[in-house]
């Protein structure tokens, strides 16, 4: 019909407009937040991007839900500030009929937003966490701090101590290193410059043009050996994250029929996330309403108010499935059912404009045929 085929028109074209909008916001925020960690040296600047971009792979599915609410309840409330919902309802379209068109425009999204959460954001995860290990270990061999004595790598005793770094090369100047091995002998090493190198696997630390000294501390036992190039394996490549290391990089397949509650809790979130976008796009035919005689907005802070309760609740809810206080199903239904029933009551209650809305949310409430 015409009504259906504009108004999805109308939705797809807003929603378009508010998930660029949102998505622009959130980015320039995200995209300041990580460069000016890059600025302080905790961030490389070279992994800005890839970081921004698993940021906006793991924040897509709130978005869309986001999208899919905000879109529906704007043009639906312009409808009725325009009057043109007054003509549509005068002409003997009832409210619910317009929820066909609604679940439409909503169906695709929560489609998306199932696909992001079940599949696409398990791999992204592990994805943003391997790369996050492996850009830390990266640091630690081209941060270098000169004239302060530093550790190097996980074995106890290894300092060492650089004159000088040049950032850019990565090369230090007038090296001293002391280790220890397993029998407590001391390993100490001068050298006139050196470098960290990440090859074949292998972290290390090239040295060049130096003397290595060996022996007991307090004995006159110390072996002196020069060297022209001296490589110190520091550790092997760091070990890549293991997917059910974190419940969040683990195949939903993986999840289904787990005892683990916090297993349970993120397949919990998982689902209820694809479900609050039909259920968010309902709540927005009846929160729509709009008095153009009044002039009030109400019906804005009102759909705010729910979004924000039934966000929270889920919230409360993941938390208590996690700590293994509820069962899984208890966790899952109760806010969706609620915030199912909130909507059928607003839409009774809408169906009866002429009525006081308390009076009306009554009479909803009342089983037809009784008094």
């Amino acid at each position: 019909m015409i009504y259906q085929r504009n108004l999805i028109k109308e939705l797809s074209f807003t929603a378009v407009g508010i998930f660029v909008v949102l998505l622009a916001v959130l980015v320039s925020t995200q995209a300041i937040n990580l460069l000016g960690r890059a600025a302080d040296g905790r961030v490389a600047i070279d992994a800005v991007l890839a970081l921004v971009g698993f940021w906006i792979i793991g924040m897509t599915p709130l978005l869309l839900v986001l999208t899919a609410f905000i879109s529906t309840l704007t043009v639906l409330t312009r409808y009725w500030r325009d009057s043109e919902m007054s003509v549509w309802l005068s002409c003997g379209l009832a409210l619910k009929q317009w929820i066909r068109p609604v679940m439409q425009f909503a169906v695709p999204f929560a489609v998306l937003v199932a696909v992001m959460q079940l599949w696409v954001m398990p791999w992204a995860e592990l994805r943003s966490r391997e790369y996050a290990e492996i850009l830390k270990q990266k640091q630690e061999l081209s941060l270098v701090e000169a004239g302060r004595f530093n550790t190097l790598g996980k074995r106890n005793g290894r300092v060492y101590f650089v004159e000088t770094f040049d950032t850019e090369s990565g090369i230090m100047k007038n090296l001293f290193l002391r280790e220890q091995d397993k029998n407590g002998n001391d390993n100490i090493i001068f050298a006139k410059e050196g470098n960290f190198s990440l090859n074949n696997n292998k972290r290390a630390l090239e040295l060049r043009d130096g003397y290595r000294y060996s022996g007991t501390p307090g004995k006159a036992d110390y072996n002196r050996v020069s060297f022209r190039h001296l490589s110190l394996i520091i550790s092997t490549t760091p070990k890549l994250i293991d997917p059910v290391s974190h419940r969040r990089t683990i195949p939903t397949a993986q999840l289904i029929g787990s005892s683990n509650p916090q297993h349970q809790a993120e397949l919990m979130w998982r689902i209820s996330l694809t479900v609050s976008v039909l259920l968010l796009c309902l709540l927005a035919v009846p929160l729509s309403y709009f008095n153009p005689r009044g002039g009030h907005t109400y019906n804005i802070l009102i759909a705010i108010g729910l979004f924000l309760i039934y966000q929270n609740g889920l919230t409360l809810l993941f938390e208590a499935v996690e700590n293994g206080k509820i069962h899984f199903w208890l966790g899952l239904l109760p806010m969706h059912i609620i915030m199912f029933a909130v909507a059928l009551i607003l839409l009774r209650v809408r169906s009866m404009p002429a009525r006081p809305f308390w009076r009306a949310v009554a009479e909803s409430l009342t089983p037809k045929g009784r008094k």
